[in-house]
């Protein structure tokens, strides 16, 4: 099997990931829907909160239907739950159930289904780079704002916020469709031509395939499971407030701002491939260990600066680490308990976004709310990052790993 092809469905599983990614701009709708319908911060802040949460779920269960039906009708489905969540949020005026039920919950559902798919098929495609090609298969999500923040500002500005949810809807639907047709398993014990793991890469895998009650069984999947919630909380805590955090500590426009969430969603990429690269060498668990510590820097000098550029190069650099964190837990769960139960298995562990999505961005939310500025809830999680530097510092792998594969 030629190798031009796995590359072809990886290319098909970015895009349709970018698409996904959308969500992550957010926070340019914050402010347009509190001066419209005067709903409070944390009100609107609690869409994106559920919708991730649902995320997280729908991802578990995307993964236990891929099992049994293959890829294809997984991406499919969720690409038309995400479209027609975004665009049924454009009938949202004056109606805020309305918006947590399209966006949140629709718009959710469709998100988890489609996101566990492009990890699940590539883990299994690329045996020989796992913990580049997660990284990969995931760094189009963080790089969706990138395109969406400043094209949803835009059209915000030209035909309003509810109009912009129906067109965005519209094109989500057609992009995660159309890609989510490639979406397709390797055929059984497929490898590379020519490609056999070392002897190192051998010992950080698992003997056999775990399934998903015997991975639940270990410790290990709690502790992976925390150190995702953990680091998924410090980042999404940004980026659900990007746009007004960068107004309020730079003093800069709405405009700016949007660019600014632009730029700095490109670390949210650029980071689930460089620490998942950097996961290969130095293992997975001493790479959350450099990202909980590069982030609690970053959190407690951050309000401090107030130089734009500045501000957006040190979000760029904490977004890396988010990334960081779902670039390499598929490969971190993949070497402690194989690939061929990853979806269900990686799936509910992505509870831990959910979750996370209901800590972070709630918490940074309600201080901001309550009247505090944003450097006590961001030197706060500074000090949980600090703390939290334990939990991949004791992890090791399941007693049950290979000695020859």
């Amino acid at each position: 099997m030629s190798d031009g092809r796995r590359w072809g469905i990886a290319l098909a599983g970015i895009l349709m990931q970018m698409a996904l990614g959308a969500v992550y701009a957010w926070s340019v709708f914050r402010t347009p829907l509190v001066k419209a319908f005067h709903w409070t911060i944390s009100e609107v802040t609690l869409t994106f909160t559920i919708c991730i949460f649902v995320l997280g779920f729908a991802a578990f269960f995307g993964g236990l239907w891929l099992n049994r039906s293959g890829p294809r009708p997984v991406a499919l489905t969720g690409g038309f739950l995400y479209g027609l969540g975004v665009f049924l949020a454009s009938f949202s005026a004056n109606k805020l159930f309305w918006l947590y039920i399209s966006y949140g919950i629709i718009g959710g559902a469709g998100l988890g289904f489609g996101y566990i798919v492009p990890i699940t098929v590539l883990v299994k495609w690329f045996p020989d780079k796992r913990g580049l090609i997660t990284g990969v298969a995931v760094g189009g999500f963080g790089a969706g704002a990138l395109v969406t923040a400043p094209v949803a500002t835009r059209l915000i500005q030209s035909v309003g916020v509810l109009h912009t949810f129906a067109y965005l809807g519209v094109a989500y639907l057609i992009v995660v469709m159309a890609t989510g047709w490639f979406m397709q398993n390797p055929p059984a014990g497929y490898a590379p031509p020519g490609w056999r793991p070392s002897e190192a890469l051998v010992k950080q895998r698992a003997l056999e395939d775990y399934t998903l009650g015997r991975a639940l069984g270990t410790w290990q999947w709690w502790a992976l499971w925390l150190a995702l919630f953990l680091n998924t909380s410090a980042g999404i805590s940004v980026i659900s407030q990007e746009s007004p955090m960068f107004q309020e500590i730079a003093k800069v426009t709405a405009i700016v701002a949007a660019g600014m969430v632009g730029i700095a969603s490109i670390g949210n990429a650029v980071g689930r491939v460089f620490w998942a690269w950097v996961s290969d060498g130095i293992t997975r668990r001493w790479t959350f260990v450099v990202i909980y510590l590069v982030q609690a820097v970053l959190f407690w000098v951050m309000p401090s600066v107030t130089t734009a550029s500045l501000l957006t190069l040190l979000t760029f650099v904490v977004l890396m680490c988010y990334g960081g964190g779902f670039g390499t837990m598929p490969a971190f769960a993949a070497d402690y308990f194989g690939a061929k139960n990853i979806g269900p298995i990686y799936g509910l562990m992505l509870t831990a976004w959910g979750f996370a999505s209901a800590f972070g961005p709630l918490l940074i939310a309600h201080l901001r709310q309550s009247g505090t500025s944003f450097a006590y809830g961001l030197h706060l999680i500074a000090v949980i990052l600090l703390v939290s530097v334990v939990v991949p510092l004791v992890v090791r792998p399941p007693s049950t790993v290979v000695k020859v594969r």
